[in-house]
């Protein structure tokens, strides 16, 4: 699953990707583009691995990606389509917002800021919709067979985004599988990070729509500076700043909410591993994110809940205690399931 990060110019996006990926360089993949891999740090997977002692230990991860900031901006004052290209591959958005005010710079307007962002998206799906309307009704005239659903489709979203609304509004529209391969900007689940001075852990004032439930703060230039530091150092300051955990471990967490993510575990071959699935997601399609064999010859799934394993103490004793069961294909994983998959190919 990839995150890609946008914002106005001096917003902080930079800033906020060094925080997120403690600094590291990485090689551009094009034009300036860059994408890093980061981990997701689960408490869960450590106490597995200490109750296990596995020779490996092994986190889920998510990608990371900052856009070419190079001609963001078109002669028309809306973000160039370049930029936005570099995104639509995305699965979800983290919106950086700024809210700080630079030395004998202008001060914040973060709500300003975020609504101009997102109207430029809504322009660029605007387009989008549009032309892909004008060829169907094209094809349509020439004798052509379209898609009746899809244009359907079309047409709800042509009148959503008139109205300056995101289509992320409409969650039935947002997912609709005819729709995917257009990649369209403001369906995607958004996290939006307020960019905060050094001294300010606060949200900031909102008044009026939209209403944002997906948002959280981050001191980006303190953070960025922190996560260059050893570990041992850094925790000390963060501590001293009242920052619980540092931007990467909030930042991961509150992306794995924003996609719709949740984490099982395996304990297999002295190796104790998470893996990342969509809510709703079925015991066969989990084993699938394995291995294709693993999908193929399912038979079924011992689980236990990683929270009565560590009640239990051990995984004898939580099977003794009757608190592991065999489930089925279409067993819906939970959150935190430990799960031996037993399958034959």
């Amino acid at each position: 699953m990839r995150l890609g990060i946008i914002g106005l110019p001096s917003s902080g996006k930079s800033t906020i990707f060094q925080a997120l990926t403690r600094s590291r360089s990485e090689e551009p993949t094009h034009k300036g583009h860059r994408i890093v891999t980061v981990q997701v740090t689960d408490r869960r997977v450590d106490a597995l691995s200490r109750l296990f002692k596995p020779d490996k230990t092994v986190h889920a991860r998510l990608e990371y990606s900052l856009p070419s900031s190079t001609k963001a901006y078109s002669p028309d004052g809306r973000i160039d389509e370049s930029f936005w290209n570099e995104v639509r591959p995305c699965d979800a958005l983290i919106h950086v917002v700024r809210n700080f005010q630079p030395p004998g710079g202008e001060a914040p307007h973060p709500r300003d800021d975020f609504v101009k962002l997102e109207t430029d998206m809504i322009f660029a799906d605007l387009v989008v919709v549009e032309k892909r309307i004008e060829r169907l009704d094209l094809d349509k005239k020439r004798g052509k067979e379209i898609s009746p659903e899809e244009h359907q489709l079309l047409e709800a979203c042509l009148r959503t985004l008139e109205k300056q609304r995101p289509l992320r509004d409409d969650p039935e529209l947002a997912t609709a599988h005819l729709l995917k391969g257009f990649t369209l900007l403001s369906a995607k689940p958004v996290l939006v990070v307020f960019n905060n001075n050094d001294e300010d852990d606060g949200l900031p004032p909102w008044e009026g729509p939209p209403i944002l439930n997906n948002r959280l703060v981050v001191r980006g230039k303190l953070e960025m500076e922190l996560a260059a530091l050893p570990p041992e150092e850094a925790a000390e300051f963060l501590a001293a700043y009242h920052i619980k955990s540092s931007a990467m471990d909030r930042v991961t967490q509150h992306s794995c909410t924003t996609l719709g993510l949740i984490a099982f575990f395996t304990v297999v071959h002295n190796e104790v591993r998470s893996w990342l699935i969509p809510k709703e997601t079925m015991a066969l399609d989990a084993a699938g994110v394995i291995h294709s064999d693993m999908q193929k010859g399912f038979i079924r799934a011992e689980v236990l809940a990683c929270d009565e394993l560590t009640a239990a103490g051990t995984y004898q004793q939580a099977k003794k205690e009757g608190k592991t069961r065999l489930e089925g294909k279409t067993y819906l994983v939970q959150d935190g399931d430990i799960i031996n998959f037993h399958f034959n190919v």
